[in-house]
């Protein structure tokens, strides 16, 4: 497997307490990789430092080959990497396509004083944005609502639209912090039927998720944590059947792997 991401032995602590520890896993080029845990396991902590939100302590963690452990967030930003959040993070007073032209700034070739004085170069950058910002609407099914305002969408429409516009960065890995919170299984499932078709078009995808039978269904495959520690690595199905797993989420007891849910 071709990793887009590798994190060796990354460790970060708060207060002398452990909230990633020695952490080491590949997430693959063209693939979506499950990040999986109970509440408390560390997950976040582990996204904030792939993004740059937060250094590590110690260890590595390499994007395309290069090390992000302690870059700046807009650095990794630069090199390929783009994200969304547990909540739905979008500006107020913008329309879905005005969101998405904003995540495409970051790649942007023209400058402040060409942007502000209407340059025919801004102009004609600012056309383009336009047509990539459709684009990537329709990529996601938001084409139909590109001028209506975002924070008037449903939930579910809303993580859509900021899914387009971390799009609009042009990333190679794209990290999706659990993207189906809060949404029913119909709209459940069509986050993940998206996830899928953005992997046959080339993204790599990591992705936070409590969700198992998504996790089943459209992760390739799945990382599971545990206080921090990596538990288990490798087939969905295989890490939710894991005795160490089973016992994270359910103490004792044990459930058959077809019983999925959501779960953390």
């Amino acid at each position: 497997m071709s990793a887009i991401l590798e994190l060796d032995r990354a460790s970060k602590s708060f207060g002398g307490i452990a909230a990633v520890s020695e952490l080491s896993f590949a997430a693959g080029r063209g693939k979506v990789t499950g990040l999986m845990g109970p509440n408390g396991a560390g997950k976040t902590t582990v996204i904030n430092l792939i993004s740059g939100l937060l250094k590590c302590d110690s260890g590595s963690i390499r994007l395309e080959g290069t090390e992000v452990s302690r870059a700046k967030p807009h650095d990794i930003g630069a090199l390929g990497l783009a994200r969304t959040y547990q909540n739905v993070r979008l500006i107020s007073g913008l329309t879905a396509l005005e969101q998405v032209i904003a995540g495409s700034f970051l790649k942007r070739d023209t400058s402040f004083i060409a942007s502000f004085l209407h340059t025919p170069a801004a102009r004609r950058r600012m056309r383009a944005l336009r047509d990539k910002a459709m684009h990537l609407l329709q990529r996601v099914g938001m084409a139909h609502a590109a001028d209506t305002l975002a924070e008037t969408l449903s939930y579910g429409e809303q993580r859509r639209v900021e899914i387009a516009r971390a799009l609009g960065a042009d990333p190679v890995l794209l990290l999706l912090d659990e993207p189906t919170a809060g949404m029913n299984p119909q709209e459940s499932n069509e986050i993940g039927q998206l996830t899928h078709r953005l992997r046959d078009e080339g993204l790599s995808i990591l992705m936070v998720e409590h969700n198992m039978k998504l996790v089943v269904d459209f992760c390739d495959s799945v990382v599971v944590v545990n206080f921090g520690r990596r538990i288990a690595v490798g087939k969905p199905v295989d890490c939710i059947r894991d005795s160490k797993v089973q016992e994270a989420y359910f103490g004792k007891q044990r459930i058959d792997a077809d019983g999925l849910g959501t779960l953390g």
